[in-house]
């Protein structure tokens, strides 16, 4: 299927419609940023957690998918990388805490109290993994 140049413009216009106006002004976005720091969450913080871990995840997947679909050999080696990575995301998940003043036994605490809701049974449910109540999110 060729997309022509109109289609494409088309397509850039209705991008630009559907993008927020914090999106695509700065003054909008330093509002949204006041905003959420009003709201007691460190933005700087957040912002570096939240790129950070997407960057640093990439790279430990990045590792697994060498393995499993280049063959790269899964050796001594690709496994402490892939700790090393795992030890910068953890960085990363600590930096998210503090941006949310929290720490990081809080945030297992209350993700074991919503798996254990999730599956009441202690073990793992593909059709409650597919149907979650609306406040498991």
């Amino acid at each position: 299927m060729a997309i022509n140049k109109n289609e494409l413009n088309q397509y850039q216009k209705f991008v630009d419609k559907v993008t927020s106006d914090a999106s695509k002004n700065t003054e909008k976005l330093v509002d949204r940023l006041e905003y959420v720091d009003r709201k007691n969450i460190h933005v700087s913080r957040i912002l570096t957690a939240g790129i950070g871990l997407s960057g640093e995840v990439g790279e430990f997947n990045e590792i697994i998918k060498k393995a499993l679909f280049q063959e790269k050999e899964l050796d001594d080696q690709t496994v402490t990388h892939l700790k090393k990575e795992l030890g910068d995301i953890m960085w990363y998940v600590a930096q998210a805490c503090i941006s949310l003043n929290s720490d990081i036994e809080e945030i297992i605490e209350i993700n074991v109290t919503k798996l254990k809701s999730r599956y009441d049974k202690g073990s793992f449910d593909k059709d409650k993994s597919n149907i979650r109540k609306e406040e498991d999110i």
